[in-house]
């Protein structure tokens, strides 16, 4: 059996690749697909955090523009991406993955609070940890949020998982001339302007060496081959 070139991953999970080809809302059978991925990569021994996003599901940004207070709708964000925790918790529980969902946002019933060494422990028990509800902080991204808490629990990288096969120099969806990277620095995202994620997350994934590799979901078996070290993607380093 292969062995993973790594011991602690975080897996970023944007919630537009939770809702399929739907306009929103989950697809079950995404889910269940990254569920199937994830136990998949449970099994080389790897400890495994997630870090969800909520766009499926409400949209901070897009409901600010429309006249809603920023903070509200950020707040009514970060509920969402509890909403999609639970869900992917659901799936994993069913396959026999143990799982906890942690929450910057309190929410007793329904998950434990954030604390850092709690979800460290939880690892190393080998259970995959889920964090929801970004910071706790409005203004600030589940991107940010992923590259925090993957500092936090010494991550050796974060995978984030998107609808494109890599980091394009424009939209290759709309652009078929798109050159795609194979390979950037933390400086040439930032100074081209790329999406991979937004400058905050950059800036602190590069403060602490902390490797991107971005690729796409919708492919099966991504994952496995992006911790088995194979070429895939777009890798974002020093």
């Amino acid at each position: 059996m292969k062995k993973s070139v790594y011991k602690r991953i975080l897996l970023k999970l944007s919630g537009e690749a939770l809702q399929g080809r739907q306009k929103y809302g989950l697809d079950p059978k995404v889910i269940t697909s990254v569920a199937e991925e994830l136990k998949d990569v449970r099994e080389l021994g790897l400890e495994i955090a997630v870090v969800v996003g909520g766009g499926n599901i409400f949209r901070g940004v897009v409901t600010s523009a429309k006249g809603m207070e920023r903070s509200i709708a950020d707040y009514m964000g970060m509920l969402a991406t509890g909403i999609n925790a639970l869900a992917l918790q659901g799936v994993l529980e069913k396959m026999g993955v143990d799982t906890r969902v942690q929450s910057a946002i309190e929410m007793r019933d329904l998950a434990e609070p954030y604390i850092r060494r709690r979800a460290i422990r939880h690892l190393e028990k080998g259970r995959v940890v889920i964090f929801a509800g970004g910071t706790g902080n409005p203004y600030f991204t589940t991107d940010t949020a992923a590259a925090l808490r993957a500092t936090e629990i010494g991550a050796e990288v974060i995978l984030k998982a998107t609808k494109v096969d890599g980091v394009y120099s424009s939209d290759p969806m709309l652009d078929p001339k798109a050159k795609k990277y194979g390979r950037l620095s933390y400086i040439e995202v930032i100074k081209r302007k790329l999406k991979v994620m937004d400058s905050t997350a950059i800036s602190l994934c590069m403060d602490n060496s902390l490797p991107i590799i971005v690729f796409n979901l919708k492919r099966k078996g991504s994952i496995k081959r992006a911790v088995l070290g194979e070429p895939i993607g777009t890798i974002v380093e020093e």
